[in-house]
């Protein structure tokens, strides 16, 4: 029988995974679930059409980051350790059930996915089957930034350059008030990161870029290889920084081919 402080702790869990998680299908027996972790200023509604493009016994969660769409009222996260340490509490119950799991990471999202699963993996004995990262070079190469800190209009163009996939915002002034702030946070969430000395997953790893892509040279994206003892493949798609919005159904026939 369970005791009641066990059940309220096990109902604390829960309610901080459904603040945290967006799930978008829900097999009634996955043999997989691919949790999604979006780009700077991005949310968990970026993957919300991916489930009709993988198989169907693959579960769709997604990350909800704070500050934005639905927890726009509350702070964002002040540095990527803290968001890390949040999102490791929050999937632990869920990922604990026995059904594999698999990460994708997009831009900011593939630096929070790979620190995710490494906290997992020491942490709680919970290991991923596979490593998607997207768009980025990894941890151990960031370097110090100052871009979050640059006046709304320089922010703006720098963004601009990058093909920011909601680009359309910053041409209203309302909305461009309204999702700035958490895209600010999140650079300055990168542009301050300083990770410890790399530690290698024993999982493998598929990076992807956009072959035009000016922001990450694919030399630096190579460079994901040095964080697997498992495989390291790659993968470029015609496009930028956010290549995977035109690209998306050649980007998710080349996951659904290299999910566990």
């Amino acid at each position: 029988m369970e005791t009641p402080i066990a059940g309220s702790r096990r109902a604390a869990a829960a309610g901080t995974g459904q603040r945290w998680l967006r799930r978008f299908s829900a097999p009634p027996a996955p043999r997989l679930r691919l949790v999604c972790f979006a780009h700077a200023g991005g949310s968990a509604s970026s993957f919300r059409t991916w489930p009709s493009s993988l198989p169907p016994d693959v579960e769709v969660l997604a990350i909800r980051y704070p500050g934005r769409q639905d927890r726009l009222a509350e702070p964002c996260a002040e540095t990527l350790d803290g968001l890390v340490g949040d999102v490791v509490g929050a999937l632990a119950e869920p990922l604990s059930d026995g059904v594999p799991f698999a990460f994708f990471g997009h831009s900011m999202g593939s630096a929070i996915a790979f620190e995710v699963a490494a906290r997992l993996d020491r942490r709680c004995g919970l290991r991923a089957a596979a490593l998607f990262v997207s768009a980025a070079a990894p941890p151990h190469l960031y370097q110090p930034g100052t871009l979050h800190l640059a006046d709304d209009d320089a922010f703006v163009a720098a963004l601009r350059r990058l093909g920011a996939a909601d680009g359309e915002f910053f041409a209203h002034e309302e909305l461009r008030a309204m999702v700035l702030p958490s895209i600010r946070a999140d650079f300055r969430l990168i542009e301050t990161h300083r990770p410890g000395p790399p530690v290698p997953l024993a999982v493998p790893i598929r990076a992807y870029s956009g072959t035009g892509d000016s922001s990450v040279d694919v030399p630096a994206l190579l460079r994901w290889a040095e964080l697997t003892t498992a495989d390291f493949t790659h993968h470029a798609f015609p496009g930028d920084h956010f290549y995977l919005v035109p690209s998306e159904a050649e980007l998710l026939a080349d996951l659904a081919r290299h999910l566990p």
